[in-house]
């Protein structure tokens, strides 16, 4: 089962608007995401978050607040959908604001338990999360196309099928994994702590 996270950044690309919208997959606003998807006619099924940044009065009856105030809005709200039974969650609207945020946003994906395939949607880019109790990831590369691998837990880290490959090498959060490229097939990672992907959409 696949959702969308709504975030309360810049807008999205009108691409991603595009792909949002045909996927069919149900809308959940991120506090204020919600006001922005919906001003974009873009149908918001329900608002989470701690309601500091959204217009509450618009949204009775579709409202969840989550009021922890431990961890973001966003981490939150991944696990909130995966208690649900999302498997697959996309992020959007995550781009753009504080710099802290940016950094946020892939502390929330490491916040989240194992089980869901998360992504967040760039303008041109995705970043995606491999936690390391999913087992292996791959995808497919063309010839010369560029993807980073980043560690944002420390770790042993093993990478082939690329112009460059990694054999259990610990991997700190470093530029170590910037800039790698495909061969033209399968890519294979997988590590021992919890990995982002950035490759393009």
């Amino acid at each position: 089962m696949r959702g969308v996270l709504w975030c309360n950044g810049s807008n999205p690309s009108k691409t991603v608007i595009e792909w949002v919208v045909t996927t069919g997959a149900p809308v959940f606003g991120v506090d204020g995401g919600a006001d922005k998807a919906q001003s974009l006619g873009v149908e918001v099924v329900e608002a989470l978050g701690d309601m500091d940044s959204l217009d509450v009065s618009a949204w009775q009856g579709r409202t969840t607040p989550l009021k922890e105030q431990s961890f973001s809005d966003l981490a939150k709200s991944i696990e909130l959908l995966m208690r649900r039974g999302f498997k697959e969650i996309e992020i959007v609207g995550a781009d753009g604001g504080d710099p802290s945020h940016i950094l946020g946003n892939w502390a929330s994906m490491n916040d989240a338990p194992s089980g869901a395939r998360i992504t967040i949607h760039h303008r041109e880019q995705v970043s995606i999360r491999i936690h390391p109790d999913d087992g292996e990831f791959s995808a497919d590369f063309e010839e010369g196309e560029l993807f980073s691998i980043f560690a944002i837990e420390a770790g042993k880290v093993w990478i082939s099928g690329s112009r460059w490959e990694v054999d259990g090498e610990n991997l700190l959060l470093s530029s170590r994994g910037l800039h790698n490229e495909g061969m033209g097939g399968e890519v294979k990672i997988k590590g021992e702590g919890t990995l982002v992907l950035i490759s393009k959409r």
